[in-house]
């Protein structure tokens, strides 16, 4: 793995992003994720193996939605952020969520979540922006369940990229019912593994990982359950690698670089 800098970095714009570590109890393990791998035609970390998400739409913003949980204030609190940013990169998270693999959380108003199955036409209007999250949550009579996120990270893609993203990471466990699926065109094969098990295909190099997920996994690889992942107390501060030149080579910097960078003496 290489990586280039932009010729003119301070031009390159910073968008906000979300994204979402799905976790479950595995059958024979305390926890799996899932994990999709991007086709290699994507722009941005085509080819890596990454957790579902994406950047926030403007109409995540809009305010006209049924929510249920933490309120914008205490996810600004948690993000360092503007209620408004804290809100649409709430939504950002869910609806990408359901984009991406069919795994919704929102539910209606006696707490039962609906048949996602039925939401195919829905999802698709997601997907081309025809339709807006807050639009599909009103007819649907649905409400997002902010209660069943937790914030993870943050991190901000390196100055030198020719895309940036501030990225928001949450936690969240797939709700009895629901099935995650790879019914994106964003990705070439999805699945679930559990943390142990994605590092070390990473360590094979059957796969690629970015540092953020490489770290998520990581962290994951700590508990013995998914309730206890979900428990842990977690301060969240905002992490931006560096790009630092060899003269030969870029590498990437950043806390548990030399474990990241050891493991396929990449650099």
């Amino acid at each position: 793995m290489t990586f280039t800098i932009v010729d003119d970095p301070e031009s390159v714009p910073m968008r906000d992003a979300a994204t979402v570590v799905l976790v479950r109890p595995g059958a024979s393990a305390p926890i799996e994720v899932f994990l999709m791998r991007r086709v290699k035609q994507m722009e941005f970390a085509g080819g890596m193996t990454v957790f579902p998400g994406g950047g926030v739409d403007p109409r995540d913003a809009e305010v006209d939605l049924a929510w249920t949980g933490p309120d914008e204030d205490w996810w600004a609190a948690q993000f360092h952020t503007e209620p408004a940013t804290a809100q649409a990169l709430v939504c950002a998270a869910v609806r990408e969520l359901f984009e991406e693999c069919g795994v919704l959380l929102a539910a209606r108003s006696d707490g039962s979540f609906p048949d996602t199955s039925q939401l195919t036409a829905e999802r698709a209007g997601l997907v081309d922006k025809s339709l807006s999250f807050a639009q599909f949550l009103r007819e649907a009579g649905l409400s997002l369940r902010a209660d069943l996120l937790r914030p993870l990270a943050h991190w901000i893609t390196p100055l030198g990229e020719k895309r940036r993203y501030d990225t928001r990471f949450f936690l969240a466990v797939l709700p009895e019912g629901q099935t995650a699926d790879g019914e994106t065109t964003e990705a070439s094969e999805t699945g679930w593994a559990t943390p142990a098990a994605a590092i070390a295909s990473w360590d094979d190099g059957k796969h690629f990982l970015l540092p953020p997920t490489w770290t998520q996994l990581k962290e994951l690889s700590k508990y013995d359950s998914v309730d206890a992942a979900l428990a842990a107390d977690r301060v969240v501060e905002s992490i931006t690698p560096n790009f630092v030149s060899t003269g030969e080579k870029v590498r990437i910097e950043f806390d548990g670089e030399e474990e990241y960078r050891r493991v396929n003496d990449l650099f």
